[in-house]
């Protein structure tokens, strides 16, 4: 589809105050696979409210996230770019729905399944949009990407993914600090960061009026959490905070979408798992015999039936990711 005109700007307000405080391509987010819930929609639109819809990605092969997208009076806003893949199968759905232009696509972080997709939505006519802190991530782990001047995490994906070999990275270029605004005095959506989660730009997007959350993977609904690149203390009270907003419904980065207990049993999987390994520290197991206790971890986990759908594969790399940021040395095996 040939560009669209420039985009306008958004209706930005003053920030709020801040509240309290991967490119890693398909192959990552395979070690997160568990079983789907049973009302998982994969491949679905889903019409969440009036103008605003939900589409959960095909993560397991494909690796994509979810989108959402909310139609305004002039434009249309997309929730997240995708991978490359995504976008492609996204972008005739909502051209289905509505023939207004695509204005802005919303990076709720850094990550290939969520970003790597922006060059397909800025050739569509949209402008990316993302926290500070995507861009301080972006340079952080994909730098010599952007500049085409060696290896990153995108070049790494793109060994095993044609669609992004065959693609760009595109940085986003209209940035926020706390809080960006686009209102149409019909629709309202606030893009919004209380702090470190998944990754150090986890961005949110609020609709109060509909009381409507996209979270992006700072809250997923399934065993798709992935701890490299933030700190699950942090996790913990950023969720926290984000809980005082008193949504209704959830929009999470992979997993179905659900009411507000998908927060809470996000929350309570990391409170539980970093209470196992402060129990094995404060018994002063050595690391050695930390991680001989995975297996009793995973069934002390599993016997909360909140948490159970977060317990996965990747629960030993979890472990160890906790063990090391409450003081424990790195596992001998590694």
């Amino acid at each position: 589809m040939p560009p669209l005109s420039a985009p306008a700007a958004p209706s930005v307000q003053p920030a709020r105050p801040a509240a309290p405080r991967l490119a890693l391509g398909a192959l990552w987010l395979l070690g997160f696979l568990g079983a789907a819930p049973a009302h998982a929609q994969v491949n679905t639109v889903q019409t969440v409210a009036p103008n605003v819809y939900f589409h959960q990605g095909e993560a397991k092969g494909k690796g994509h996230c979810n989108n959402g997208w909310i139609v305004f009076d002039d434009y249309i806003v997309v929730i997240d770019a995708n991978f490359p893949s995504g976008a492609r199968e996204v972008l005739p759905k909502i051209r289905a729905i509505s023939d207004k232009p695509i204005r802005f696509v919303f990076d709720t972080h850094h990550h290939g399944d969520h970003a790597y997709g922006n060059q397909l939505w800025h050739e569509s006519g949209a402008t990316p949009v993302a926290h500070v802190g995507v861009i301080e991530e972006l340079k952080k782990y994909e730098a010599q990407s952007l500049t085409g001047s060696g290896p990153g995490r995108w070049q790494e994906a793109a060994k095993n993914r044609p669609d992004v070999a065959e693609s760009r990275l595109k940085a986003p270029t209209i940035l926020f600090k706390n809080e960006l605004i686009f209102d149409d005095s019909k629709t309202r959506v606030e893009l919004l960061h209380f702090g470190v989660a998944h990754t150090h730009g986890d961005g949110f997007a609020w609709m109060p009026k509909e009381r409507i959350l996209f979270t992006g993977d700072a809250c997923v609904n399934g065993a798709f959490n992935y701890l490299a690149d933030g700190n699950s203390g942090d996790w913990i009270r950023t969720l926290q905070a984000v809980q005082k907003l008193e949504p209704k419904i959830v929009c999470p980065g992979h997993g179905p979408m659900g009411g507000p207990e998908v927060l809470e049993d996000q929350i309570q999987f990391f409170v539980s798992l970093r209470s196992e390994v402060a129990r094995l520290l404060e018994a002063k197991k050595t690391p050695a015999e930390a991680e001989a206790s995975l297996e009793q971890v995973i069934q002390n986990l599993r016997q909360n039936p909140r948490i159970d759908r977060f317990v996965g594969r990747s629960l030993p790399t979890q472990f160890e990711k906790v063990w090391t940021e409450l003081g424990g040395a790195p596992f001998p095996s590694k």
